[in-house]
């Protein structure tokens, strides 16, 4: 009886709420962690570039370890690096001292974020470290901490006040040093001239690396399937070829096989007032000269912006560099392909 009492005083509790203290909370709590950042930004100096040197400068991993909140921001750290460009990984400093500290070598970078610097965990890791010559950066909020003494670099994340109105839940803190190390990952990955490629290769499985590495060529409709007419086709003969692929249009290509125009089903609508005789109509008069190509190497996702130019079309012809038509892609092609 006694549980469900408190129960139901939480939940009563809970549905009463100060919307005017509610919303002045959360923009103090934005505020302070706002000013955080930005005093970061005015300390920053030659640490901050001693710390970048020592990563890009690293023959092995860099690994980066951190407890309770701290743990939270050392993981997010480790997997930005990990995806442009420098390898790390996460260590926790309790499994560390239990047998994982085999997976830090000679030659890597350990980076360990604490506010206070002076966490048991992690304290107890450094000498085993500098035995097996391992570097150390260590983030916190405390300059003049045994972490921040016992470190090669020392990166100060240090804030006047947390966010929580108990002035005890790690919160502006934590902003901080995870905007720190979101600086420290983007000027490694800067220095080392990481590009968009390179980041697409770390993301092969997201919608983001679809994006960046599907070519063209990975989607075009090729041969058989892709549709074709000669210049002198008639209009009856483009017609039973775009009925055929399914495509809604199909290239007119010259004698050489180079792309001449395109026919689709506008064209078709618009040309059913012109024409007296499909059967004799030719689809040189009738087709739209100079239509959008594009090359197979370019980008699937380049497609889309070409399709969207108005006036919008549905479907482009693919082309080499004489202009020969290689292939097509509609754009359901570029939706199976999750381009889209």
């Amino acid at each position: 009886m006694i549980a469900s009492a408190d129960a139901g005083t939480r939940k009563a509790a809970a549905s009463v709420v100060d919307a005017k203290r509610a919303l002045a909370l959360a923009r103090r709590v934005l505020d302070t962690e706002a000013r955080a950042i930005t005093s970061l930004a005015d300390r920053l100096s030659d640490p901050f570039v001693a710390a970048i040197e020592l990563m890009l400068g690293c023959r092995g991993r860099v690994v980066v370890s951190g407890i309770g909140k701290s743990g939270h921001v050392a993981r997010k750290l480790a997997a930005t690096l990990a995806s442009t460009g420098t390898p790390a990984f996460f260590v926790h400093p309790a499994e560390a001292g239990h047998g994982d500290l085999g997976m830090i070598a000679a030659g890597d970078v350990v980076v360990m974020l604490s506010n206070s610097g002076e966490t048991d965990e992690l304290l107890l890791l450094t000498p085993h470290l500098k035995r097996q010559g391992a570097a150390l950066i260590a983030l916190t909020g405390n300059e003049k901490s045994t972490l921040a003494r016992a470190a090669d670099v020392h990166l100060d994340a240090s804030v006047d006040a947390e966010a929580c109105p108990l002035g005890l839940a790690p919160t502006a803190s934590t902003t901080a040093a995870l905007a720190l190390g979101d600086a420290l990952a983007l000027a490694i990955l800067d220095a080392r001239g990481f590009s968009v490629d390179d980041f697409a290769r770390s993301h092969p499985g997201g919608a983001l690396g679809r994006r960046l590495l599907t070519r063209v060529a990975d989607v075009m409709r090729t041969g058989d399937a892709m549709p074709r007419v000669p210049a002198s086709a008639t209009l009856a003969e483009a017609i039973v070829e775009m009925t055929g692929k399914g495509l809604g249009m199909t290239a007119v290509v010259d004698a050489n096989g180079r792309v001449a125009g395109v026919f689709t089903d506008g064209d078709l609508r618009r040309s059913l007032a012109r024409v007296d005789d499909a059967k004799r109509a030719t689809i040189a008069e009738l087709m739209t000269a100079h239509p959008r190509t594009i090359t197979p190497e370019r980008l699937a996702a380049d497609c889309i912006v070409l399709m969207e130019t108005p006036p919008k079309i549905t479907s482009l012809l693919v082309v080499d560099d004489a202009g020969t038509l290689i292939g097509a892609v509609q754009m359901h092609d570029l939706f199976r392909a999750r381009v889209v």
